[in-house]
């Protein structure tokens, strides 16, 4: 039996890492997965970014997290919900940031800048880090973690690869995904709910 350091877990987030690869059983041959899909998902970014944000776009839940500026946006910002379209600068600035983030995904090393930048993730719709004024409830990003994790997984099975191929990328992405949702739903457990619409 392996011992946990389970307050380390909270406080040292290589550590953290660590643990949920190997419980879930993220290693090597999942990163190669991950990596070795790069080529024929590459492409197809853009559609993944683009249906991502029909669905966040298709709820004012979601929707209206998008008004306030987004950290590192110094253009015009929507006047309100009503003004806010999937062609805004704005939003076209964060579908660059989506895009950017699935790439990553499957061409960086997974090391300590890599899961940081996972973590970051995770922080970033929070008052944490970038837009103090930016609370996504928790809620809608385990929405939006199981609409990408489906989308995926839907494009995968699109890409006619050999059956072992296939099942491998399947299983690394689902083991992955599962390791990201912890590292953005880590930065809820201490955080204040979310002020009242």
């Amino acid at each position: 039996m392996q011992h946990v350091d389970e307050s380390r877990l909270e406080s040292d987030l290589a550590y953290r890492f660590e643990y949920l690869a190997d419980f879930v059983g993220f290693g090597e041959e999942d990163v190669a997965a991950v990596h070795g899909s790069a080529g024929a998902l590459g492409p197809l970014v853009p559609g993944l970014v683009d249906a991502v944000y029909d669905k966040l776009f298709a709820y004012d839940a979601t929707r209206r997290h998008f008004v306030p500026r987004q950290h590192g946006y110094e253009r015009e910002v929507p006047a309100d919900l009503n003004f806010l379209t999937t062609e805004h600068e704005m939003i076209a600035f964060r579908k660059q940031h989506l895009g950017r983030y699935l790439t990553r995904l499957v061409t960086r090393p997974y090391d300590g800048e890599m899961v940081k930048y996972l973590d970051f993730v995770g922080a970033m719709h929070t008052p944490h880090a970038g837009n103090p004024h930016l609370n996504v409830p928790l809620v809608q990003m385990n929405a939006l973690m199981g609409f990408v994790s489906d989308a995926l997984t839907a494009t995968i099975c699109g890409l006619g690869l050999e059956r072992d191929a296939e099942v491998a990328a399947l299983r690394a992405f689902g083991k992955l995904l599962w390791i990201q949702n912890d590292l953005i739903n880590r930065h809820y457990a201490a955080a204040p709910g979310p002020a009242a619409a």
